[in-house]
């Protein structure tokens, strides 16, 4: 029989081929871009395991490259979670032997009380390893071998010097129209733009006034550097788009060196040639961006050699290609990083790192992992149309994940105290029990039993329909790990509630199995009263109502469609034993229940707090067939 070789997904086939003709020299290099205006969301994540898997795959470099361009809107804070959220999604592909692979900050998976502002403590030492924060005079470790860590403003004195050149060619001028007047004299697609006078002065005066802008000359909105390409193109990014603009604030890395800062679709380009990135990978927006970034290139790379010639074909810069994939869309989510904000400020969600939220780090303090996403990542595969992924796929790569790795706990959400009449009294017996059925190695532990427990009130019914398997009065159902037991009734307070449910045991059915043979139907799980440990526990749900919160087609305003009940506290959980002893971010299955982290901001050994990851099963879908 012979192996079937997995079908390539698009841009595989073109690495491929690249490989095959040897262009780029047999290189790969890839790059993940982001701006450091906010926190990444699970749509990043989708790009930075396409990007840096490929780099993987075919043993290129990957390149972690913030386009820190616009200082109006980007902070420190980005900076360090946006590092801290990459090295934790791919880290875990590096060798967890490495010396040079240190556990994430504040200790497991999920980072510690620092890293919800995306801080990382206990910096490294100078050298290799670290990046610079000279406005906080701080250091951001930077963790595993695979990853390079570059900044835009790295190449500024570059860009500008390149900017000058484009205007002695009478490629590039000075234009002085507003914001307002380019919206007003764009054109329409059967009109030209209306330029600005400045694009018809000689070269000498346009290098004047950009040298004016840079010297702080102009105020905000004054001047304005645009590429001199075409009046009347069918695409309008092509219409003298702008090259610079005056930005008169400090810059997280220069400081106030400079006053005009270059635009994205300029530095885009620029950039990936300094880095010699060979597939420069984005999303389908900047499809109709292609053009104008391979049109700074020839232009540079008319006059601009780097160091050396450096690109295989003999031009004078390295000239890597555009290609684009489809975003990914998610279901009951919103992915815009402006409404994800207005969420934050609004108070509507507790912060970036809120586990309903769509950002990487609110998924890793909802208790996902890596592999995880990573495998989602994998399964959604790579498409050039866009569409929308159902949450749901996302939610079983969890749950998968999960219940080959997460430890088995009884933890009681709502209990209700069962007590065992013909029990010995003052009497605790040890009893075995599996930590991971999926897993044998994970072996077993003693779980303390005893008369009183506290089950799960909606495991007892006193008028029990026929189908009802649990605890009702005259109904034998299995303890998990421990007996059959037998219910004999209730007692109720004066309004009528349950307060106690009675029951007898059998004693020779220790462990959970009867010698005569007798089957039960219904096993419940439990906690030991005395025993007990309590926590909170918060039960997260979707965020938001509607499958698509955000269609265009739908005038309502998406916040109204956030979900009333997509968190619910509960403060008096009844959790066996041993997990008073659980850590920061730990991930367990709580029996019949679903899957719990340790929270990372709240929780202390005092007062644990839980996170639900994933319900057992997909409870939506249940309300949707009943709907």
């Amino acid at each position: 029989m012979t192996d079937i070789k997995p079908s390539l997904n698009f841009l595989e086939q073109i690495i491929e081929e690249d490989l095959r003709t040897g262009k780029h020299g047999g290189r790969i290099a890839t790059r993940f871009p982001p701006e450091p205006n906010g926190y990444l969301h699970i749509g990043h994540a989708k790009s930075i395991c396409l990007n840096y898997g490929l780099a993987q795959k075919y043993n290129g470099t990957f390149t972690l490259r913030f386009d820190d361009t616009n200082p109006s809107k980007e902070e420190i804070e980005y900076v360090e979670s946006i590092i801290e959220d990459v090295q934790w999604l791919i880290g875990e592909l590096f060798n967890p032997h490495s010396s040079n692979v240190p556990p994430p900050s504040g200790g497991g998976m999920g980072g510690g009380q620092d890293s919800v502002k995306g801080r990382c403590p206990n910096p490294l030492p100078e050298g290799e390893g670290t990046i610079e924060s000279p406005l906080l005079g701080e250091r951001v470790r930077v963790r595993g071998k695979g990853m390079t860590v570059k900044f835009a403003a790295d190449y500024f004195e570059q860009m500008y010097q390149w900017a000058e050149e484009l205007i002695l060619k009478g490629k590039a001028y000075v234009c002085d129209q507003t914001l307002e007047e380019m919206r007003a004299n764009r054109g329409t697609p059967t009109q030209p733009m209306i330029p600005s006078a400045g694009r018809d002065f000689p070269p000498e005066k346009n290098l004047e006034l950009f040298r004016q802008m840079r010297d702080g000359h102009f105020n905000e909105g004054e001047r304005t550097l645009r590429a001199k390409i075409d009046l009347a193109s069918p695409n309008f990014n092509m219409r003298d788009p702008v090259m610079y603009r005056i930005l008169k604030m400090p810059h997280h890395r220069t400081g106030d060196k400079w006053c005009i800062y270059p635009m994205y679709d300029w530095a885009h380009g620029l950039e990936d040639a300094i880095e010699k990135i060979t597939h420069s990978i984005c999303t389908l927006e900047f499809e109709h961006h292609r053009p104008l970034y391979d049109w700074f290139l020839d232009q540079i790379d008319e006059f601009a050699p780097l160091t050396e010639p450096i690109a295989s074909d003999g031009a004078n810069i390295y000239r890597p290609r555009q290609y684009e994939f489809a975003r990914l869309n998610l279901t009951y989510t919103v992915m815009s990083k402006r409404k994800l904000l207005e969420l934050v400020k609004n108070g509507l969600v507790s912060g970036w790192n809120d586990p309903r939220m769509p950002t990487i780090c609110g998924c890793r303090q909802r208790g996902y992992t890596p592999e995880a996403i990573r495998a989602f990542c994998k399964e959604i595969g790579v498409a050039r149309m866009n569409s929308t992924i159902d949450v749901v796929k996302l939610e079983n790569a969890i749950r998968d994940d999960l219940n080959k790795r997460a430890l088995r706990r009884m933890g009681v959400l709502r209990p209700i105290k069962l007590i065992i009449d013909n029990y010995p009294g003052g009497q605790t017996e040890q009893l075995e029990a599996v930590n991971n059925p999926e897993n044998e190695s994970d072996g077993t532990r003693l779980v303390p039993f005893s008369k009183v427990l506290y089950i799960e009130q909606d495991d007892f019914m006193e008028d029990a329909p026929k189908k009802y398997f649990r605890l009702t009065p005259g109904q034998e159902v299995r303890l998990r790990y421990a007996y059959y037991v037998t219910c004999t009734g209730c007692v109720k307070d004066a309004s009528g509630n349950v307060t106690e449910v009675h029951c007898t045991y059998d004693p020779a059915t220790r462990g959970g199995q009867s010698a005569d043979g007798r089957r039960v139907q219904g096993t419940i799980h439990w906690v030991s009263a005395e025993h007990a440990v309590s926590a909170e526990v918060r039960l997260y749900d979707r965020l938001f109502t509607k499958e698509n919160p955000d269609d265009p087609q739908d005038p309502t305003d998406y916040k109204d469609y956030l979900n009333p009940h997509s968190l619910e506290v509960i403060t008096d959980v009844k959790l066996e034993p041993s997990l008073a002893d659980a850590t920061i971010a730990e991930r367990y299955q709580f029996e019949r229940i679903g899957y719990f982290c340790v929270d990372s901001v709240d929780s202390t050994p005092d007062r644990l707090v839980f996170n639900r990851t994933a319900s057992l099963r997909d409870s939506w879908a249940k309300m949707e067939k009943k709907g």
